[in-house]
């Protein structure tokens, strides 16, 4: 067991969207020697930035949270970009965990490095079991480097590296942008706007076959920072519910909560990315003793809650 109120945490990407829970968590912990630098103050891309970092700070416990993330059209527009940066944060940073003799790193993965068509549900063991689909495989690629990076360093360094794959996340202070968002926020900000406009209908990308499994923000973050204090192990950890929908059923539990009452078009022209995501989260169950805690719901209103106080809280609904 691992008291992290007496420990120096670096959360990388702590600014972001789940690094902004996470910090919440901490804090809620007691933790006072907590650091989490925007991207403007440091570049993790460039090593000699991210080790001024280190050097200055110190840090016994890092999270590493910061990465160019986005929804399918984002990860299709840049996939150099996604597979290049991604790599290099993560590289620089495990590396520099093991320079400064950190105790424990934990590195957020992605779901997106599946296979195509795993067995379902999705278990840790499945991660190596073919090409991930194709439009966020560089994403997903460069999230397996840093697993294996991982082993190595813990293999030829004794470094504690913890990985851990999380579903799609959604809630409040989620990324709303149209350009990058996923597919919760996108569905959200489109139908919310219709409703407004009075637009009568809103064209979804794909066909609405594909099913997906959403982990609510908060409950993610505290599956991280229980992973921090109570697991040291090798193995990677998945983080989800159980639950899967597809995503025309998604989009009807979006209108429904929005009060979006036009219709819904699918555009098949569009990519439904990866067919069916439906993982087993028991081992996160045995060894963090962790479990969600918000329901699918529930944590939908949560999130269009704040789309509608923080976001465009001018308009009337």
């Amino acid at each position: 067991m691992l008291d992290l109120e007496y420990e120096r945490v670096l959360v990388t990407g702590g600014n972001g969207f789940l690094g902004g829970h996470i910090m919440e968590a901490l804090r809620a912990r007691g933790c006072t020697e907590l650091l989490a630098p925007p991207h403007i103050e440091c570049d993790l891309t460039i090593r000699e930035e991210a080790n001024t970092l280190f050097e200055s700070f110190k840090p016994t416990v890092v999270f590493h949270l910061a990465g160019v993330v986005g929804g399918i059209g984002a990860n299709m527009a840049h996939p150099g970009k996604f597979f290049y940066e991604n790599s290099l944060m993560g590289i620089h940073v495990i590396d520099l965990c093991q320079k400064w003799h950190v105790k424990r790193v934990i590195v957020a993965g992605t779901v997106c490095s599946y296979a195509l068509t795993p067995p379902l549900p999705f278990r840790e063991e499945y991660l190596w079991h073919g090409y991930p689909e194709a439009t966020n495989a560089p994403y997903g690629i460069s999230k397996l480097a840093l697993l294996t990076m991982l082993h190595a360093y813990r293999t030829e360094y004794g470094l504690k590296g913890l990985y851990l794959i999380p579903v799609n996340l959604f809630g409040p202070r989620d990324n709303f942008n149209p350009e990058t968002s996923h597919v919760i926020p996108a569905m959200i900000k489109k139908m919310i706007e219709a409703k407004r406009g009075g637009v009568s209908a809103v064209t979804l990308w794909g066909n609405g076959k594909a099913s997906r499994e959403f982990l609510y923000v908060a409950d993610a973050a505290e599956a991280f920072v229980l992973a921090a204090e109570r697991y040291d192990g090798l193995e990677p950890i998945n983080l989800g519910t159980g639950s899967e929908i597809t995503i025309s059923g998604l989009a009807r539990n979006v209108a429904r909560a929005t009060g979006y009452m036009g219709e819904i078009v699918w555009d098949p022209s569009k990519p439904n990315g990866q067919p069916r995501r439906c993982i087993d989260s028991s081992r996160a169950a045995q060894l963090l003793r962790w479990k969600a805690s918000t329901g699918f719901l529930d944590g939908l209103r949560k999130t269009i809650a704040w789309y509608e106080t923080k976001v465009n809280p001018n308009v009337p609904s």
